[in-house]
This record gives structure tokens, sequence and C-alpha cells, in this order.
């Protein structure tokens, strides 16, 4: 074997490798119904993203994670760390309502309202008002390194850079103060902590929007493997018919459609406007995020051409196959039913949600103290934390055998988030108990505001009858 052949039969081994190399994807402007509903949805999540910090309640940053506060403020609500559950729950409810939408519109949160999509979407407009459409970007790389290819791609990076870091300064600012954050920022005497996360998150973002995007879809996003398990054959997915379109060609434009030709024209327009830069005209693939870019495309190209629209649309494979679509179905009725029960007792409880907490230790040193007087005494140590946004100044009661009563407990005052351990003693005439041992009720109240209360349990304990 000739050294030619070798060397061409190892060039060959080591470009058929198990990792494909990555081309840059190009994606093409298009207009249409689905191109203006993501953008409404880019500018609606962006604003909301962007504008949260700077929202207040009574004084309050509207949203922020305190975390060296331990204390979460949403709405005009404080959180604490013993109100962990909460999290956990609408973690769950997060779940559920992407497998029930899923389960229906297949990858529309993909193409909508992903992070990804929404800050790739803003690089790529980004990139295009500076270097132009799809044909002038090629045409760009593709030349020499001169004075205006120089002058492009430093006004894109400089936008795209200014763009990630007040991402990651407005991330920040919903764990600091963002007021705070800001003066400290543009003081110059911001800490090192802070500094290092909103330049972490910055540079996250240049990265993921800028270099990375559709490689975090096609490769790292986890959502991408197990959609099927999710999809049957009534979710709405992006499709195209093939009965209608195959076999394709090209033709001119106004000229009578080929009777050997079907509607495709073979333009390759839904592919060059593709985000991940697939071909719709293949079938269902993984990589496929639901943008909807193709059907606007193949929309327009169908206009021009005096065909009906829907070549390429949302659609169901029973309904491609002739069937009737189901929309209500099994699975759609679990998803709501869990969907709507849980975020009900969701609701509930932080409506009856109560900022105080009670816990009763009782001495285990000793059952119970002779006071001398006929009576007898137990001792407990009250954990009473207040999780409210102001102190308060609470009573304690008892009750539960006839003529009980306590010591100890005058003038209880707890500040905004503080545990006060307060000990008691509680007396009781043990004529009175009707056994050993016996539950009684302990009730704190705020002075200020009687809504702010718990009752808690404990078991009071005497002479043996």
């Amino acid at each position: 074997m000739s050294e030619h052949s070798t060397n061409s039969s190892s060039s060959k081994n080591q470009n058929s490798g198990f990792y494909k190399q990555h081309q840059k994807i190009y994606p093409r402007q298009t207009k249409g119904v689905f191109t203006t509903l993501r953008k409404f949805s880019v500018w609606g999540l962006l604003g909301l993203f962007y504008l949260l910090p700077w929202l207040k309640w009574n004084d309050q940053q509207l949203v922020l994670f305190d975390l060296p506060a331990r204390k979460f403020h949403l709405f005009g609500m404080t959180f604490w760390p013993q109100d962990f559950f909460y999290l956990a729950v609408i973690l769950i409810l997060a779940a559920l309502l992407l497998f029930f939408v899923t389960a229906l519109a297949g990858r529309v949160w993909c193409g909508y309202a992903c992070p990804q999509t929404v800050w790739s979407e803003v690089f790529i407009w980004i990139e295009q008002w500076v270097e132009g459409d799809r044909p002038q970007q090629v045409k760009l790389d593709n030349a020499p390194w001169d004075r205006v290819k120089i002058g492009k791609k430093a006004i894109k990076h400089v936008l795209w850079l200014f763009f990630s870091l007040w991402t990651g300064f407005t991330f920040v600012g919903f764990f600091v103060p963002v007021e705070t954050l800001w003066f400290e920022l543009s003081s110059g005497i911001i800490g090192g902590w802070a500094l290092f996360w909103v330049l972490f998150y910055g540079l996250a973002t240049y990265g993921n929007a800028g270099f990375l995007r559709e490689q975090i879809c096609l490769y790292m996003c986890p959502y991408a493997r197990f959609q099927s398990a999710m999809f049957d054959k009534d979710t709405l997915i992006i499709s195209y018919d093939e009965a209608r379109g195959e076999p394709r060609g090209s033709r001119k434009r106004g000229a009578e459609k080929p009777t050997d030709k079907g509607d495709c024209v073979d333009c390759t327009l839904c592919v060059q406007v593709c985000p991940t830069g697939i071909d719709i005209r293949n079938g269902l693939q993984y990589e496929c995020i639901g943008c909807a870019a193709c059907i606007d495309a193949c929309d327009s190209i169908m206009d021009k051409m005096g065909y009906p629209r829907g070549l390429v649309r949302y659609t169901t494979e029973h309904a491609l196959q002739g069937g009737k679509t189901h929309i209500l179905r099994g699975r759609t009725f679990i998803y709501a039913g869990l969907l709507l029960a849980i975020s009900s007792a969701l609701l509930y409880s932080v409506m009856q949600r109560v900022p105080l907490e009670l816990d009763i230790i009782r001495d285990r040193n000793a059952l119970f103290r002779d006071t001398g007087d006929g009576n007898i005494e137990n001792i407990y140590t009250l954990k009473i934390m207040n999780m409210d946004e102001r102190e308060h100044q609470y009573s304690v009661s008892i009750a539960g055998i006839e003529g009980i009563r306590l010591q100890g407990v005058d003038n209880l005052h707890v500040g905004s988030g503080k545990v006060a351990e307060v000990p008691i003693k509680v007396i009781a005439n043990p004529d009175n108990m009707t056994n050993r041992s016996q539950e009684v009720m302990f009730h704190i109240e705020a002075k200020d505001d009687p809504s702010v209360a718990q009752t808690q349990k404990a078991r009071f304990l005497g002479p043996n009858k």
C-alpha cells in the first residue's frame, strides 16, 4: 500500500470519530405569527427578569432571596428556612406543569420560555443587527480580517458583554438588595464575593448564549433526552406533511404545479431559519425545540407559490395519519388533576400560614416538683420564633387542667426573625388531675395582632393516683 493511500486512510479514520466537529449555525431572519409570539414571549420574560428586583412592596424588595439573613421575600410575604417545604412543593408543581404542557404541546417550553432560548434569541438579534442576516454573516466570517470585519466583531462582542454583565448584575440582585448592590458597584466598594458572582453569571451568559447556543440543547439539556417518554400520538408537534410535500422539487414562482411533484419546492428555508440547524422534513427529531420558525418560513414560501399553508405545521401523529386528535385523554387528566390539587393545597397553606412557630421542650431532669403548698410544678422551655417582618410582644396561656397557671412569662418580646428561649413554670393542683400524665395546651398570641397565634400540646406529669 502506498504512503498516499495510508495517509488518506488515516485521515479518514480521524475524521470519522465519535464526535462531530461543531459547525456554526447562522439562523436566517423570518417573519410570521409564531415569530411574533416568540418575540413577545422573549420581551415579556426578560422584562420580568430585569424589572422584578427593582420593584418594592411596603419598602421591601418585591423578590429577594436574602441568603445571609436566611429569609426570602416574595410578593409581600417573608419565608424562612422552616418554610423550605414550600420550595419543594413549588418544584414538584413546576415539574408537573412541564409534563402537562409537554403532553399537550410538545417542546413549546423550549421554543418560547426556556432561559437558554430566550437569551440566545437576544444574542442572535444583536448579531443580526450588527453583522446582517444569514448571507452577510457567512460572507463576513469567510472574509479576511480587515478593518470592517474587526470593527463589526468588536461591536458585537462589546454589546454581548454589556448585556451579559447586566444580566449577571440583575441575577445577583435577586440575592443581594439590588439598590445596595448598585450603590456599591457604582461607588467601587463592591465586595469580592458579590463581584465574583456578577462576573461569573455574566460570563456564563456570554458563553452559553453567544457561543454554545444550540449545543446546550443538543448535548447538555436532559429534557431533550426524555421528552419522548411524555409524547404520544396526540401530542402537538411540528411536522412536515410528507404525503403532501413529496416528491419535492424546485420550480418557478407562478408556474403551474408539476403533476409529478409535491408542494415542497426544496428551498431549504426551513433549515436556514432553524436555530438548531435540523431539517424538519426528516421527521421528529430530539434536536427540535419547537420554536416554529420553520412554520413561518414555509408558510411564506407557500404564499409566494400560491399553495395552501400548512405544509409544515403544528399537528399530531394521529392527524397526519388522517385520524382525530384527542386533547382530553388519560395522562392530561392525571396531570391536570395533580396540578389542581397540589396548587390548591399550596395556596391554602400559604394563605393560612402564621408567621410564628412555637416549640415546647419539657425539662427531663425531674418529672415534677412539690411546691410545698399542695401544688406541683413542671418546668418547660418555650422556643418562640417570630417569622414576621415586625417585632411582637406575646402573651402565653395554658389550659387542660382546672386551675393550672404559668409563672415566668411576663413581657415576652421577640424581634423580627429572632428566636427566644423562655423557661417557664407550670403549676397545678394534683387533685384536679385525672391521670398521672395529662395533656395540656399552650397558647401564644401576639398582643398587637391576635391573628398571629399558635397552640401546641404538651404533657404535664404528676404523682401516681
